[in-house]
């Protein structure tokens, strides 16, 4: 199972993240039509508004699993398995509230389900110190009604 690291790291793909630090995933919001995407898009995918009307966003670090399934076979290339092989990971959709994410899904495979409340980290993914987003499940302490700002 991929473990969870501290923000230090290159960013697998930049772009994907608004910070490391807290971590936090870039999306974008439309300005003519409020649809929020991850990742950002240069065209909004509901109305078609392009350039200036698509706003970056910071998306919360909270969520909730939508859907889940567990990835029982070795990814194609470019992917490369850890030193000591491949080992089944569970993936998922996490609702962010105004979207959607896939997202790798680390932690105790038994605590992963549809409706757990889950937190946004910064996983080591290859062998040259790169890092990527995943979701686990969050602190049992942590309200399951916060509501994290956008912006």
């Amino acid at each position: 199972m991929t473990s969870a690291v501290t923000p230090r790291g290159v960013p697998i793909d930049p772009a994907l993240f608004a910070s490391l630090d807290p971590p936090r995933l870039a999306g974008g919001r439309c300005g003519n039509c409020a649809t929020t995407v991850f990742p950002v898009a240069a065209a909004c995918p509901r109305c078609s508004a392009d350039g200036p009307a698509m706003a970056p966003v910071a998306l919360p670090g909270h969520g909730t699993i939508w859907t889940l399934t567990s990835q029982g076979f070795e990814p194609k290339p470019p992917y490369t398995p850890p030193p000591d092989g491949f080992r089944p990971y569970a993936v998922g959709y996490v609702d962010l509230g105004d979207v959607l994410v896939e997202s790798l899904l680390a932690g105790d495979p038994a605590a992963l389900d549809i409706g757990v409340r889950v937190r946004l980290t910064l996983v080591q993914t290859g062998t040259a110190g790169e890092v990527t987003y995943a979701f686990e499940p969050a602190e049992p302490a942590e309200p399951a009604g916060e509501k994290e700002t956008g912006t």
